[in-house]
């Protein structure tokens, strides 16, 4: 498969990823991440590996699509949840004495 990371062109294949990944231990994941083989690597790890450039050259989305497009499974960052919104004092005893909360 053909792709552009820092635009470079390179031609990938899902063989010759697993290839270029043997041997090569796995840093701490931190955010985004890609499973190769049975192991989960950084993405900007796998980008550098694959294409021998700094990490600094591409960004992580453009390692993330390559992989994906290459049937590798990639994760994102954890989404966290919205805040709950938390009634203020004056609201929280407004509604136990039956007054309608105001906004």
């Amino acid at each position: 498969m053909r792709c552009i990371i820092a635009r470079f062109p390179f031609d990938l294949t899902k063989s010759g990823v697993l290839e270029s990944m043997k041997g090569v231990k796995p840093e701490q994941v931190i955010g985004e991440s890609v499973i190769i083989g049975r192991r989960t690597y950084p993405v900007k790890q796998v980008g550098q590996v694959i294409t021998r450039q700094d990490r600094r050259d591409f960004s992580a989305g453009e390692v993330l699509r390559a992989m994906t497009r290459l049937g590798f499974t990639c994760s994102g960052l954890r989404q966290t949840a919205a805040p709950t919104r938390v009634p203020s004092p004056i609201q929280q005893a407004s509604t136990m004495l039956g007054a309608p909360a105001t906004d």
